[in-house]
């Protein structure tokens, strides 16, 4: 802001002393310093002051902002429920329209396992309805019996163990017997 070298400092001290002579010229220096210290106080207050207003204005700012865009947020969501609610409601219009025709194909084969197209759909999962067996339920051609309801799986004949025999999951995991004579 000022330019104040060396040179001007040592003839403003010059003009100083000759001035207030060599008694008044450390209170005036005492008192000139006073004075420029509360003069930057006042002045870093009054920074201070300002940059806490524009900080708020900022926030203000920015909350409105995010304010705005939760709003335009909720109305999108607003409007896809409706779209969902009306398509919803199409669906099921046409269902009792169309009744069990929809549902009930003769001619299609009847699709059992994942979706086509996902990695684990597998060509065999489809079973065409006119192949089926009438006596035989349709059901996934790879599926292991017993999990589709269709074959129940046979249940492992189960033997009584012996009265006073170890059971056989705990006889492995069980200590060994005490000898009775062995010292403690």
């Amino acid at each position: 802001m000022f330019d104040i070298g060396f040179s001007e400092l040592l003839v403003i001290a010059v003009v100083a002393l000759v001035v207030l002579g060599p008694e008044r010229l450390p209170k005036a220096a005492r008192f000139a310093g006073l004075w420029v210290r509360r003069a930057r106080t006042q002045w870093d207050s009054v920074k201070q002051e300002l940059e806490r207003e524009l900080h708020a204005d900022e926030i203000k700012r920015q909350f409105r902002d995010v304010q705005a865009s939760v709003q335009d947020t909720e109305a999108q969501l607003r409007a896809s429920g409706e779209a969902v609610r009306r398509e919803a409601e199409q669906m099921r219009q046409d269902v009792a329209r169309h009744g069990d025709d929809v549902a009930a194909a003769a001619d299609e084969p009847v699709m059992t396992g994942p979706a086509p197209g996902s990695p684990a759909s597998v060509a065999q999962h489809v079973v065409a309805a006119d192949a089926v067996e009438v006596d035989e339920p349709v059901r996934d051609a790879m599926a292991p019996p017993g999990i589709d309801g269709t074959a129940p799986r046979a249940a492992a004949p189960v033997e009584p163990a012996p009265v006073g025999a170890p059971h056989p999951d705990t006889a492995q995991n069980a200590p060994p017997p005490r000898d009775e004579q062995a010292p403690r």
